[in-house]
Order: structure tokens, then C-alpha cells, then sequence
């Protein structure tokens, strides 16, 4: 998936096949926030932003970082779905439904790690907001959205997995994990507002 074109990504993932799906793309809207960031942050240096030159190296190293992790997590994540189809697939009994237990809760862990890359991203669009560059504000924003769509479709997609367990343990161990993503919401959306009042004033 890392090495393959927009297009040819496109087409797998219109196709009729289990994986890519709504995981993969969970982490690439994380992948394009962690980008857009990067840019803003690299559009943020010099004698003029000097006295944040700490702060944007710190935001430039973390961005590459998560970016980069956020495409192996769309490749684990279509790892993963795979492994679901395959437990579905065995014959019936307890090792069956043991399987299917096993790879629910393996499905759920890279969309969660998503949704936690995500809130630590809006946090560096906060961060970014007041001390970047003010022509690139509105990329500020577009990572801010691209962030709360890797929220929003990374919490669908770990429910979906929860549903099928009935491990209450378990169920509730991954749903712990999706706390931080109404909080990120609504910090993505006071980010993008925040751009909006600043462009349209």
C-alpha cells in the first residue's frame, strides 16, 4: 500500500475485495494531517519566526514521525481485516470462535492506535495555529479537518470490531481507548473555526 499510486489505491480500495477499507483510510486522513502540518511548519522558519524555532523543528520531526506511522497503520489495518475474514472462515467449534475473538481485538488495535495519533495531531494544530506561517492558516485548518476525519472513521471502525466481541473485558478495554476522540473532535472543530474567523474578518 506505501508504494502503491493514488490511483492504482483508489481502484483497490473501490474494488471488491475485504481490505483496504474504512481503517486504511482512517489512517491516511492521519497521514495528510501529519503532511499538511509538516508543510506549514517547514513554510514556518527563519530570521522571522525565530524566536519559535524549537517549537517548529519540535512540530517538524513529530509530523514526519507520525506521518510515517500513520501509513503503517493502514497497512496493519488491512493485515488485519484479513485476519477476520480468515477466522470467519473456519469450521465451526471453539477454535473458530476463539479465532474470531483473537482478530477482533488485532482489528481494533490500528484504527485505536489512529484515533490516538489523530488527538496528539490536533494538539500540533493547536500548537502550530498561533505561531505559523499566516499564509499557509488555511493548511492549518485542512490538517485540523483531515485529523477529525481520522477521529471520526477510526471510532466506527474500532465499534465495529467491539460489537463482535463478547469479551466484556475486552470491550471495554478498546472502548477506554476512544475517549480522547470527542475531545479531539471538538478541538478540531474550534481549530477550523478559529481559521475561519481569522480569513473572513
Amino acid at each position: 500500500m506505501r508504494d502503491s499510486t493514488i490511483d492504482d489505491f483508489l481502484t483497490t480500495l473501490a474494488g471488491r475485495v475485504p481490505a483496504p477499507g474504512g481503517g486504511a483510510t482512517a489512517a491516511l486522513h492521519a497521514a495528510q494531517a501529519a503532511a499538511l502540518l509538516g508543510m506549514v511548519a517547514r513554510y514556518t522558519t527563519g530570521e522571522k519566526y525565530a524566536e519559535h524555532a524549537r517549537a517548529v523543528e519540535a512540530v517538524i520531526a513529530e509530523t514526519d514521525t507520525l506521518r510515517a506511522g500513520s501509513l503503517d497503520l493502514a497497512e496493519a489495518d488491512a493485515a488485519a481485516f484479513t485476519a477476520v475474514t480468515d477466522a470467519y472462515r473456519l469450521p465451526k467449534g471453539e477454535a473458530r470462535t476463539a479465532a474470531i475473538a483473537a482478530a477482533l481485538v488485532g482489528a481494533a488495535e490500528p484504527p485505536a492506535r489512529v484515533a490516538e495519533t489523530a488527538a496528539r495531531l490536533v494538539e500540533l494544530c493547536e500548537l502550530l495555529l498561533p505561531i505559523g506561517n499566516r499564509n499557509l492558516v488555511t493548511d492549518v485548518a485542512a490538517a485540523a479537518e483531515a485529523a477529525r476525519a481520522a477521529l471520526t472513521t477510526a471510532r466506527v471502525n474500532v465499534e465495529v470490531n467491539v460489537a463482535g466481541l463478547t469479551d466484556p473485558a475486552a470491550r471495554e478495554r478498546l472502548r477506554d481507548r476512544l475517549t480522547v476522540v470527542a475531545g479531539a473532535v471538538a478541538r478540531a472543530d474550534a481549530v477550523t473555526a478559529a481559521v475561519l474567523k481569522e480569513i473572513t474578518r
